[in-house]
């Protein structure tokens, strides 16, 4: 399953290209546009493109939702699904092969995302130990959207259900404190959804070993809500299984 999830990404350039180009283009807008954010007094670095690098990072986390979410609403759709179900495969290797897919997808925009920054003069603070964090922290963060996309569709068995998702959670990094640190919000309610929001975390986490070096709170926090985000979508998403086996 990981290695047909593997030949089934590469084979389906609409799922990598889209995820390195949309976050490439709106880091180079926000980091051009925002630029003067960075006069703000209290503004925690003076390059705004080592600040909004952690951007596209979970962009690429929301397209992670989309792809694993969709590519199992194909496989039910299709009777794939259907066919697995009478196999001595357990629930949990097909769950891991789904995200394998996700996961190369994540590889790929980690190098992609830390290149283009690298060459466009970010600094890493954290150094070379801190790449190998962003890496890390990355790919659990993929990997935890992914297991979203693979609840939604198992419940649903509809690709245009996970898509809907697509929205929502841009709506929710949005809301973050991806544009602006949390107490340089300027408006109370956002400042105070941003707070509320876990996502704010996992891209506070990540901008931490860029602009600051090693900051335990921050990478507690978002290692802490990704592993918590991965361990519940998991959990849903295998008795979702368990439902839709019984049901075939």
């Amino acid at each position: 399953m990981a290695w047909r999830a593997v030949i089934r990404t590469a084979r389906q350039p609409i799922v990598i290209v889209p995820p390195l180009v949309f976050p490439l283009f709106l880091l180079a807008i926000n980091a051009s546009g925002l630029d003067a954010a960075t006069q703000i007094p209290g503004f925690p670095t003076d390059s705004y493109l080592a600040f909004a690098l952690a951007f596209p990072f979970m962009q690429g986390a929301i397209f992670a939702t989309n792809t694993a979410g969709t590519n199992i609403a194909q496989d039910i759709g299709s009777g794939f699904f259907n066919r697995l179900s009478l196999t001595p495969m357990r629930g949990s290797s097909l769950l891991a092969g789904q995200l394998t897919g996700v996961l190369l997808v994540g590889t790929i925009q980690a190098i992609a995302f830390l290149a283009a920054g690298l060459a466009a003069g970010a600094d890493i603070e954290a150094g070379p130990p801190g790449v190998l964090v962003i890496f890390a922290l990355s790919l659990l963060i993929t990997g935890a959207f992914g297991t979203i996309g693979l609840l939604v569709g198992l419940r649903t068995g509809s690709g245009e259900a996970v898509q809907g998702l697509f929205p929502l959670m841009f709506i929710l990094l949005f809301l973050s404190s991806a544009a602006l640190p949390r107490d340089l919000i300027a408006q109370d309610w956002f400042q105070t959804v941003a707070t509320i929001n876990p996502v704010s975390y996992l891209i506070e986490g990540l901008r931490s070993l860029v602009i600051t070096g090693w900051d335990a709170e921050a990478l507690a926090l978002a290692f802490g809500i990704g592993i918590a985000i991965f361990a519940v979508g998991l959990a849903a998403s295998t008795a979702a299984l368990r439902e839709r086996l019984v049901r075939t």
